[in-house]
């Protein structure tokens, strides 16, 4: 039976935090993200527009001008790729890395747009994560692409809207997303091996395969201080102590070298914030690069310590030993 992370305890809609406008809070501004709205019965009908005119910003990545909507919109969600990337596929389920735009079909009015925060939504595209107008519209395209859409209500917010934002529950929206990325149960860190020379310390496979990496604990007493090592450093954003990321992780026990928690046997990647988690993880993390795989030696002053969790394999005092892949920010 697979286990619920030991050390994360995520609240809802961790990752539908999306901001939107200027000054104000994550959690205050979190309800003009594409979140997840209600899931209709069955796929839409996929049609290919019409759509608005992208008037400047045409790059990748670049901020878009949408033109505003001429005539009626598809009662059909219209998907169009304006940009075909050369990455890896989206499948409904992955996590997508993306930048985005998002405004109403009639007035041209702009509700939302990453661009302006210089921070890219990292999002699943699940009901319970996303709407469903996203959910469809970005499967099957590749990462590297632009896409735009224009949602009906059916697929967006329903006849209920989403009055934070100003969209009415007749809205049709139009957005354009730049999917950067995109990430699965078999996604690792990417980046340059580094030399594992100290033989008191446990070595970390440095496979990219998706696979859980092995870890060797060596025979001799565990370190006392904290240890955060890279075993393969990417090249990413530096990560702030008060960041939440999207990791693959595992995690064995120092005296015996069994594993107690895994993100690889669950089949499903983790997202957290650093004030959520064990002392160990947060400094370990904190000034390390996103696309890196971590050794984290924890000492139970900076785990556990005394008060280990009930039903688990991690004893009192006990030494945990961790490899990470960091695989984004959220």
């Amino acid at each position: 039976m697979r286990r619920r992370s030991l050390l994360i305890a995520v609240p809802a809609g961790l990752v539908t935090l999306a901001a939107c406008g200027d000054g104000e809070s994550d959690s205050a501004k979190a309800s003009s993200s594409p979140s997840a709205s209600a899931s209709a019965a069955k796929p839409p009908k996929i049609v290919d527009g019409p759509l608005p005119a992208i008037t400047d910003g045409a790059k990748f990545d670049e901020k878009p001008t949408v033109a505003k909507g001429s005539g009626d919109p598809s009662e059909d969600l219209a998907v169009k790729t304006v940009i075909a990337g050369t990455g890896r596929t989206v499948a409904e389920g992955d996590y997508i890395q993306a930048n985005y735009l998002g405004q109403v079909w009639a007035t041209a009015k702009v509700f939302d747009n990453s661009y302006d925060r210089k921070t890219p939504l990292v999002i699943q595209l699940t009901p319970q994560g996303i709407i469903d107008g996203w959910r469809y519209g970005l499967a099957g395209k590749k990462a590297g692409s632009r896409v735009e859409m224009a949602v009906p209500p059916t697929w967006g917010y329903g006849t209920e809207g989403n009055a934070s934002a100003g969209i009415k529950g007749t809205d049709t929206l139009v957005f354009v997303v730049d999917v950067q990325d995109t990430f699965n149960a078999k996604s690792s860190a990417k980046g340059t091996k580094v030399a594992q020379d100290n033989v008191d310390l446990p070595k970390v496979s440095t496979n990219t395969d998706g696979k859980a990496p092995t870890i060797e604990v060596p025979k001799v007493d565990p370190p006392t201080k904290l240890v955060a090592n890279y075993i393969i450093e990417g090249d990413g954003a530096v990560v702030g102590a008060e960041d939440s990321l999207l990791v693959q992780y595992r995690g064995v026990l120092w005296d015996t070298g069994k594993e107690f928690d895994s993100s690889y046997s669950r089949e499903a990647l983790s997202s957290f914030g650093l004030q959520q988690v064990v002392k160990g993880w947060s400094q370990g993390m904190t000034g390390k690069k996103v696309g890196s795989r971590l050794l984290i030696v924890i000492p139970p002053k900076l785990g556990y310590g005394d008060t280990p969790p009930s039903g688990s394999d991690i004893k009192k005092d006990s030494v945990m030993v961790f490899t990470v892949d960091i695989l984004a920010k959220m």
